[in-house]
């Protein structure tokens, strides 16, 4: 049929079974928003920011497993947006977002709102395009989509300028993709799985080393599968948290900077890593020469370009991790769990001789506290979403994850602001969980407009908001490493969080004792709508363990022990 460029759009949405966008319209891409405002077969959400349609987009893919949408347009739209984009490209988000672009007779021109977008996204998204021809819509869209999802995931960054939009073209959506120099490998070489699973059964102290790539891959259910068969010891990444229940026994916790004693001792004593989905990054591996290194490497991943990038893999396996998996079981059964009985009582002892813990020696809440409350209060019924800083690690470390995709953060770039927007993009993808977002009072004033956007949209997100009137984390390190000297890390000077909720049309609460809280959080889920929940927490609370940066796994920074 022949139709405009925006029609185009829009029926490749619709193709692609898209059910919610996130954006911000302007004039480059007013043509498309007229088609829109048109439609009823997917829902629109107006966000108050370009940032936050992006971050939104993130959390509503990462909760869904579905490809995110977001519509921006040229100049300021776009650059607004790039964070997100270099988000999601760091966490492997599939993505496809679409921006308006000036006419192509001003192209170049520096015309009002020009800003050469695909040169800008070309090293933070997976792939992107500038579409010339109408023509060449219906192609590239459904190759946007196709690439976003397969392979590593990733975002897809679609730039059409404005007269593009308005051009008359056949559209045909049924075209065949022909990218003949994209074919990921989903399949693992047998050959390698095989010397694998030998591996395995040789070692005396194997570790599984889960990553994000097991979510991205749907690949919880055989994972937890092949660790109960095995009865190896697991640890997971940040971005992996929830692939293993918390009450799994052969989980041994998150590994990494601000990982358990007893993850970290276990890599560090380990002659196998099985690392699935996982790409070692510093975070995780500090010191590289000292990292595992009396083990061999088994990798599996379906990006060739991250085995042996940064620690070399003895058993390289290319392929998707669920397919992997579900060949590592077929031959698992030449594995004998009890040969690593005596391994497993040596991760146990880790854990007994400096367990997770915090002390409650102060007069204010502990954040770690509010933390497990609400684990215990919600528990598997909340998705937990987080901004970036010490309540992220806190979050990592202390709330009973019991699912793949319960939990949303911002790994690998670590984006201020991050979290309340994902938390809306959360909601809109699972109504039916209650939408949690842990943040501090530096990362809330980052996106907290849109306040407005949950409101307008009842998205009802509860924001807690661990308030220690510090950028807490660049605060702890400034203490431990740079002799206590608080450069621009006071945060006193701060709005009233209840006033500011409840003037965007939420309701707010400020806590001091662990009574309030269980009745704020009571009733900010009772009403339903978008909260604040401002808590006064212990202002030099540390997150530890810690591995200062560049250090051995094994050379943990711990908490002091109280006499008893």
């Amino acid at each position: 049929m022949q139709i405009s460029g925006a029609q185009m759009v829009i029926e490749a949405l619709i193709a692609e079974g898209v059910d919610t966008v996130f954006g911000y319209p302007g004039g480059a891409i007013m043509n498309v928003y007229d088609e829109i405002y048109k439609q009823d077969n997917f829902k629109h959400i107006l966000t108050r920011h370009e940032q936050a349609a992006v971050h939104a987009a993130e959390g509503y893919s990462k909760a869904s497993g579905k490809v995110g949408v977001a519509m921006i347009t040229s100049g300021p739209g776009f650059t607004n947006a790039v964070t997100g984009l270099a988000d999601a490209y760091m966490d492997s988000i599939p993505l496809v977002v679409i921006s308006g672009q000036v006419p192509m007779s001003l192209i170049g021109t520096d015309a009002f709102q020009e800003i050469d977008a695909v040169g800008i996204s070309r090293s933070c998204t997976k792939h992107n395009y500038l579409v010339t021809n109408a023509s060449d819509l219906p192609r590239v869209l459904k190759e946007a989509f196709h690439i976003a999802a397969s392979g590593r995931p990733g975002p897809v960054h679609v730039d059409i300028p404005k007269d593009v939009t308005a051009e008359i073209a056949e559209f045909d959506y049924s075209i065949e993709l022909g990218l003949e120099t994209y074919k990921p490998n989903v399949k693992g070489n047998p050959r390698q799985i095989k010397k694998a699973i030998a591996a395995i059964a040789k070692a005396k102290r194997p570790l599984f080393y889960i990553g994000g790539g097991v979510i991205n891959a749907n690949a919880g259910y055989e994972v937890r599968e092949l660790i109960k068969k095995t009865g190896i010891p697991a640890v997971e990444t940040f971005m992996a948290r929830g692939v293993l229940s918390h009450d799994d026994k052969l989980l041994v916790g998150m590994l990494g900077m601000h990982g358990s004693y007893a993850s970290n001792m276990a890599m560090s004593e380990t002659d196998l890593v099985i690392g699935l989905g996982a790409r070692f990054d510093d975070r995780v591996t500090g010191k590289l020469s000292e990292f595992a290194k009396n083990a061999s490497v088994i990798h599996v991943d379906i990006d060739p370009a991250s085995i042996s990038k940064l620690v070399n893999a003895d058993y390289p396996i290319v392929g998707d991790v669920k397919n992997v998996v579900k060949e590592m079981l077929e031959l698992s059964t030449s594995i004998n769990s009890n040969k690593y009985e005596p391994w497993r009582e040596t991760v146990a002892n880790f854990a007994e001789l400096h367990p997770l813990v915090y002390h409650e020696d102060t007069d204010r809440i502990k954040p770690q506290w509010v933390v497990e409350r609400v684990g215990e209060l919600l528990g598997d019924d909340a998705n937990i979403s987080t901004d970036v800083g010490q309540h992220q690690m806190w979050t990592a470390q202390f709330y009973p994850f019991s699912r793949p995709r319960q939990f949303i953060s911002s790994g690998g770039l670590g984006t201020m602001g991050f979290g309340f927007p994902a938390a809306m993009g959360v909601k809109a993808a699972s109504p039916d969980k209650i939408s949690i977002n842990f943040t501090g009072d530096g990362s809330i004033l980052m996106n907290c407009q849109e306040l407005m956007t949950a409101v307008e949209q009842k998205l009802p997100v509860i924001n807690i908001i661990l308030n220690n009137n510090y950028l807490g984390m660049v605060r702890q390190w400034q203490t431990l490493f740079y002799d206590k000297r608080h450069s621009e890390t006071d945060l006193s000077v701060q709005p009233d969080f209840v006033l500011l909720a409840e003037a965007f049309g939420g309701v707010g609460y400020r806590v001091t004792t662990k009574e309030e809280f269980d009745a704020a959080l009571k009733d900010a889920i009772e009403k339903n709508i978008v909260a604040f929940i401002d808590v006064v927490v212990e202002r030099l609370e540390n997150v530890m363990p810690m591995v200062p940066s560049g250090g051995s796994l094994f050379n943990m920074m711990l908490l002091e022990r109280k006499e008893k």
